[in-house]
C-alpha cells in the first residue's frame, strides 16, 4: 500500500482520476467534432467556389470612357464620352491573358466560415448599425485587406493563384469581354425590376429598416451579364488589387496592367448598395483607403465595400 494513503482515499483518488480522464476525453471529443463540422463547411465552400469559377477567355479591348468610339450612340449623344471624370481618360488598349472569376460577391455565409477556420472575429456582428445589413446571401462588408486575405485563404486551400482582380480585369469582365456595354448587368441598362432592385426588393433582404435605401441584396437577385457574372457595378463598391492613380491611364501597360507599384489608396469600382442608387458605369473610377480610415484615422464602416476573387491560370484542371 502506497505510504500515507489508505484504501477509502486510494480508491476516492481513482474515481476523481477517472472522472478527470473521462471529461477531457469528452470536451477533446466535442471539439474534433466542432473541427470536423467546420472542415466540412470549409470543404463545401472551396468545391462550391471552384465549380462556379466563370472562364474569362482572354483578348485585347479599349479600356476606359469608351463613349467617344461607342458605335451603339446616336443622334446628339454620338462621339460623347459617358462620363465628365477625367480618371477614366485616355481610352488605351489594353490585353489580357485568360483568367477566371468567381460569378458573385462572396456573401456572409461564405466569409463567415472563412473566419471561423481560421479563428478570426465574425465580421460586422458587433455594431447593431452594421448587424442589421448582415444576411447570409448578400455581399460581406469589408475593407480592402479582409478581401485581400479571404482570396490569399483560399490560394492557399486550394494550391491556385486566387487573388483580387486587377482593375483591368475587372472592367473587361463588366463589359462581358470587353464590349462597348455601358452598365455591366444583364441588359447593358438600369432597368429597376429587371436588371436591379426595386424598393420591395430591398426592403425584405435584410432587417435594415428605415435604413434599407443603404442595405445590400442578394448576390443573384437578377439574372447575370453576357459572361454569366453578376453585380458589375451595383450592390456595393467593389475592391480590386491596384493602387488607384489618378493619371494612371496615360502610363498603363498595354499587356496585363497590375496598377501602380505604390500608392495611399486603392481602386474601387461600382456603387453602394441600397434602392434609388442604381449601378455605376462600367468605365467609372474611385478610390477610398485599404483601411477605410479618414483623414483624422476614424475608420468608415466597411458594409458598402465588397469584393470577388479571380484566378489568374489559363486552364484549371
Amino acid at each position: 500500500m502506497a505510504k500515507g494513503f489508505g484504501k477509502k482515499e486510494l480508491s476516492m483518488k481513482s474515481r476523481f482520476i477517472l472522472l478527470v480522464l473521462s471529461t477531457l476525453s469528452l470536451v477533446a471529443c466535442g471539439d474534433g467534432q466542432a473541427d470536423s463540422k467546420n472542415q466540412q463547411a470549409v470543404d463545401a465552400l472551396i468545391k462550391k467556389t471552384k465549380d462556379e469559377l466563370v472562364r474569362v477567355e482572354g483578348g485585347t479591348f479599349q479600356m476606359g470612357d469608351f463613349g467617344p468610339i461607342d458605335p451603339n450612340l446616336k443622334g446628339s449623344d454620338k462621339g460623347l464620352p459617358y462620363s465628365a471624370d477625367q480618371d477614366n481618360k485616355p481610352l488605351h488598349e489594353v490585353t489580357l491573358d485568360t483568367f477566371y472569376m468567381s460569378p458573385t460577391k462572396v456573401t456572409y455565409a461564405d466569409y463567415d466560415v472563412y473566419t471561423q477556420a481560421t479563428g478570426k472575429d465574425k465580421i460586422n456582428s458587433t455594431s447593431k448599425f452594421e448587424m442589421q445589413f448582415r444576411q447570409d446571401n448578400v455581399p460581406a462588408g469589408v475593407d480592402w485587406y479582409q478581401a485581400k486575405d479571404y482570396c490569399d485563404w483560399l490560394a492557399k486551400e486550394t494550391s491556385l493563384p486566387f487573388s483580387l482582380p486587377t482593375e483591368a480585369q475587372w472592367e473587361y469582365a463588366a463589359r462581358s469581354g470587353g464590349k462597348f456595354i455601358p452598365y455591366g448587368t444583364s441588359t447593358g441598362t438600369l432597368e429597376k425590376g429587371t436588371s436591379i432592385p426595386t424598393q420591395a426588393d430591398v426592403d425584405k433582404s435584410t432587417s435594415a429598416g428605415d435604413n434599407s435605401i443603404y442595405a445590400p441584396y442578394p448576390v443573384r437577385l437578377y439574372p447575370p451579364n453576357g459572361l454569366g457574372i453578376y453585380q458589375m457595378g451595383d450592390n456595393g463598391y467593389a475592391w480590386v488589387i491596384d493602387w488607384y492613380q489618378s493619371d494612371y491611364y496615360k502610363n498603363s501597360p498595354r499587356k496585363n496592367p497590375q496598377g501602380p507599384s505604390s500608392g495611399n489608396e486603392k481602386v474601387v469600382r461600382g456603387l453602394a448598395p441600397g434602392e434609388g442608387l442604381g449601378g455605376r458605369l462600367t468605365m467609372e473610377r474611385y478610390h477610398r483607403k485599404p483601411d477605410l480610415t479618414s483623414s483624422g484615422n476614424d475608420k468608415g464602416t466597411a458594409v458598402p465595400y465588397t469584393f470577388r476573387c479571380v484566378v489568374n491560370v489559363k486552364e484549371i484542371k
